[in-house]
């Protein structure tokens, strides 16, 4: 009977999954429809909410849109978009490119991530560690920390090969796409991990990107048994990723430390002999420096 309820389980949470992944909305509905399943406190500001939305319509592709092209990214009338673009331009996080009817973020709204590293104690524990794997290996180390369903580019230390892969610090993947989302994963909880799968966009990044949530499961349990995750060409063509996760002094996984190689240079037999012992290493260190995110 448990056997039966836990592959019901699993079908709820794959129809939800796939029932959350529809193609025709915008990533700004999506954020809207999402703002609007919350419930609305009294001391909840909706112009601040507006004004992010229009921030946030520069995280896809376009560098520089019309007030038009902003009031429809960001699901606003055209009145408030002007207003709200206005007030932006005024303090200096929007500029608009002369000669044209553009408008593109300055680099004022740099010092909020500036500020976060600088804040960041995890990033200052793990650093001379991802240095020193960086520079033995002449690979490239990430940190990664969990942010909602996401991982997210702390901390970069690129390898001595010269490949371009389009990631830099504050880059977002999903977490079930990548080894050091699934790897912080499996040291979290059931409920947390199936929770997380429920609000994944389950659309391949690569043709090989895994999408079955049954298979993400796995993958993170199997994770859970090794104490650690390989991936290959899940997020990136051409890459494959190990990684460990990171325990604050809580008990929490919250980072992962993670070794990124190319295919054309490693296979996945070599990766898992040479380099797992290598983010184990790091990542138990760094979990045993008891840094604390949220010191005062």
């Amino acid at each position: 009977m448990a056997r039966s309820g836990q592959g019901g389980s699993r079908k709820a949470v794959k129809a939800k999954s796939l029932d959350k992944a529809s193609p025709d909305k915008t990533r700004a509905e999506k954020r809207v429809e999402k703002s609007a399943e919350l419930a609305r406190s009294s001391l909840f500001v909706g112009s601040t909410e507006k004004a992010f939305q229009v921030l946030h319509t520069f995280d896809g592709p376009q560098r520089f849109m019309t007030l038009a092209d902003i009031a429809r990214a960001a699901n606003l009338d055209r009145s408030a978009t002007q207003r709200l673009v206005y007030t932006l331009e005024t303090l200096g996080y929007l500029k608009r490119i002369e000669g044209t009817r553009n408008y593109g973020l300055t680099s004022k709204v740099l010092q909020f991530s500036h500020s976060y590293l600088k804040a960041n104690e995890l990033i200052d524990k793990a650093s001379p560690y991802l240095l020193d794997m960086s520079r033995n290996l002449g690979e490239t180390c990430n940190l990664h920390e969990l942010d909602g369903h996401e991982v997210v580019f702390v901390a970069r230390f690129p390898g001595r090969h010269l490949i371009h892969i389009d990631f830099v610090i504050g880059s977002r993947l999903p977490a079930y796409f990548t080894a050091s989302g699934i790897a912080i994963l499996s040291a979290l909880p059931e409920e947390v991990r199936q929770d997380l799968l429920m609000r994944t966009q389950l659309e391949p990044l690569t043709p090989y990107t895994i999408t079955d949530p049954d298979k993400l499961l796995e993958q993170v349990r199997v994770a859970a048994t090794r104490g650690y995750s390989i991936q290959i060409n899940q997020s990136v063509m051409g890459d494959i990723s190990v990684a460990a996760p990171i325990i604050d002094e809580h008990g929490r996984a919250v980072a992962a430390v993670n070794i990124s190689v190319p295919t054309t240079r490693w296979t996945k037999e070599r990766a898992e002999a040479e380099l797992v012992q290598h983010v184990h290493v790091a990542a138990t260190s760094i979990s045993k420096s008891k840094f604390n995110r949220y010191a005062a």
